[in-house]
């Protein structure tokens, strides 16, 4: 049985300020669960409706679907869901192709972005301030366990570009060169923009080539690409030259 407490601890960490405060996050769902426990990231508990997780009996509460109901985060709710501690921001020393987010706000973008930097092997995410919480319930929910292996930092992005041993800065542009038509190199710093505005005036400045993905349609149709998409074509420029 889940308590009053708990259940107002556990609903409280939808909220940045609370995950702050507590220094905890929510996982669901069995499969991201279990990439949690292989992981270098510490359980804190762990609430299930069938224990099949071998964790200890001290970090596991045994639930019914009506408990786990109050405490979930899903419109349907899964078997199980874990509490990790947020573990401590690592500093990084840009190696290969870094990823770095100006402004991204939607959690689901992020999440997606997370699991595309997976899937083609980007090690290091920067965010800037302003980009939503990597540890937000729907970021978890999106990455699909994508962010036990991706190392995010959040920062001032300008400092971290203007320290980066002189790699070269893609940026993503509506009136970018044409990515089908560039040489890439194996190393630099890709950022992406916010949703509505793109790349700010400040990061702007520090870009030293502006990419871009052609449109094939009609022009008065399609506005612009989804953040995650743009990213997913890029990613996948750069891995294949």
């Amino acid at each position: 049985m889940v308590s009053k407490s708990q259940i107002k601890l556990i609903r409280s960490l939808a909220q940045k300020k609370y995950r702050l405060k507590n220094g905890m996050f929510i996982v669901e769902g069995e499969k991201s669960v279990r990439e949690f426990l292989a992981s270098r990231f510490q359980l804190e508990k762990l609430y299930t409706t069938k224990n099949r997780f071998g964790t200890p009996d001290s970090h596991t509460v045994l639930v019914a679907e009506e408990d786990l109901k109050k405490i979930s985060q899903l419109k349907t709710p899964q078997s199980v869901l874990a509490i990790f501690k947020i573990p401590r921001q690592e500093v990084f020393r840009p190696q290969g192709l870094v990823v770095a987010l100006d402004g991204v706000r939607d959690p689901g973008n992020l999440g997606t972005i997370i699991r595309l930097c997976d899937w083609f092997g980007i090690k290091n995410l920067i965010c800037s301030p302003d980009t939503a919480d990597a540890f937000n319930p729907k970021v978890v929910q999106a990455s699909m366990g994508s962010l036990t292996r991706v190392k995010i930092v959040y920062g001032d992005l300008a400092e971290f570009i203007e320290n980066a041993y002189n790699l070269p800065v893609f940026g993503a542009f509506m009136d970018g060169e044409n990515i089908y038509q560039k040489t890439l190199p194996a190393e630099g710093i890709l950022v992406m923009g916010n949703e509505a505005n793109g790349i700010s005036k400040k990061i702007e400045k520090l870009i030293t080539q502006r990419i871009g993905i052609p449109r094939f349609g009609d022009i008065n149709q399609t506005e612009s690409l989804n953040v995650a998409t743009a990213t997913a074509i890029l990613l996948s420029e750069f891995k294949r030259r």
